[in-house]
């Protein structure tokens, strides 16, 4: 198997087509929803955190292939983000808005200000638009400032930033105050932002997460992450979400690997292989990632971001451990994906999620404001990287 030669083509042959071809060029941005029948709505509404995957992506992809072509799709989502997704009263990003770029949901998510943030630290590495970098910082600086306490990130916040309910991060009727999601995806927004600006303040919030990581989140006993917390950081669920763990591994890493202090990265490396090995040991099933384990019972459905993110997992771990088997279900995760996963009808991508004998029996949309290009995109980008295809 010649892995990074598959997911190239996987690349440029379905996932960048067909993410080009949702290009809203009468309303900005790109359209909101396809269902499973691939039918567009092109009246939905556009999720802001879509648009900022979106957004990533093809800064990311003109970094990766050298294409112009992927630039002016960056510059288009780009421009979207200021012009409609940016609240210019209060600051921040909007959850949502409508087809046309209309304030629709304006719920302001530290969720949401992070994903951001990952998208314009991007975009500016892409096209050093120094605007981009501006923008990225001001939301810095705003989750700093509004979204922190002596615990940790605060989440949900109205429109003018009074914290709210926490509904938009909470499942399996938890309403959490703080979660390790979040909590994930600022670190991974600060480390691109702390790679392209190098700024003291973002390290300086960039190591903290790490320690809350390794001294909160970590369960040292489970080899696993808590996952949804009190306002004081107190695990409040037993639940195991073997996707947010294997991600998290590697995000982890890299956020070591720009940051550069081995002190930090010796004890980040310790834990995140035992993360791995976890996951490896729970989560596999005949080549393919469960979802979750809920109070001790497994929910086996089959979700296309888990085995992307798998993917590079364990891929990372195979080469931090040398470890055969990191390697080898890394190709059983890719031979299960082109087997199921990626939906081979013409202009399509990707199935949402399988049950356990591969079939999408949930007919969930192939395009909505979760479901985007960022981490099976992610996926075959980070392959290619590190297989120097």
């Amino acid at each position: 198997m010649n892995l990074g030669h598959e997911v190239r083509k996987e690349l440029t042959g379905r996932i960048i087509p067909f993410w080009k071809k949702l290009r809203d060029n009468e309303n900005g941005g790109y359209y909101g929803y396809m269902d499973f029948d691939l039918n567009v709505n092109k009246c939905y509404e556009k999720g802001c955190i879509l648009n900022s995957r979106i957004l990533w992506f093809f800064s990311n992809a003109y970094m990766t292939l050298k294409d112009k072509m992927l630039l002016s799709e960056a510059d288009h989502a780009y421009r979207f983000m200021r012009d409609c997704c940016e609240d210019k009263e209060y600051g921040g990003v909007f959850w949502s808005v409508t087809y046309d770029g209309k304030p629709l949901d304006t719920t302001k998510h530290t969720y949401n200000q992070a994903f951001a943030i990952y998208a314009l630290s991007s975009y500016y590495d892409a096209s050093k638009d120094a605007g981009a970098l501006d923008f990225a910082m001001d939301l810095f600086e705003r989750i700093e400032t509004t979204c922190t306490d002596e615990y940790g990130y605060l989440e949900s916040f109205n429109k003018q930033w009074v914290l709210e309910d926490n509904d938009k991060l909470s499942e399996n009727g938890l309403l959490a105050d703080k979660t390790m999601n979040t909590l994930l995806h600022v670190l991974e927004a600060y480390t691109e932002l702390y790679r392209v600006a190098g700024n003291k303040k973002v390290k300086e919030a960039l190591v903290k997460i790490l320690r809350v990581f390794k001294d909160q989140v970590y369960n040292e006993k489970t080899h696993r992450l808590e996952v949804f917390f009190d306002a004081k950081m107190n695990t409040i669920s037993d639940l195991y979400s073997y996707g947010h763990d294997i991600e998290a591994s590697w995000l982890l890493d890299r956020a070591c690997y720009v940051l550069k202090d081995d002190k930090i990265t010796e004890e980040t490396h310790a834990y995140t292989n035992a993360l791995a090995a976890e996951v490896y040991k729970e989560a596999l099933e005949n080549g393919s990632m469960n979802n979750e384990c809920f109070k001790g019972v497994v929910n086996t459905t089959k979700v296309w971001w888990v085995q992307a993110e798998a993917m590079v997992g364990f891929y990372n771990c195979y080469e931090k451990t040398g470890e055969a088997r990191y390697k080898e279900i890394t190709e059983q995760l890719w031979n299960y994906i082109k087997k199921y996963i990626i939906d081979k009808r013409p202009g399509s991508e990707w199935f949402w999620d399988l049950d356990k004998e591969g079939s999408p029996v949930s007919r969930k949309p192939i395009v909505e404001p979760w479901k985007c290009p960022y981490h099976n995109g992610r996926m075959c980008m980070e392959m290619m990287r590190r297989l120097h295809d």
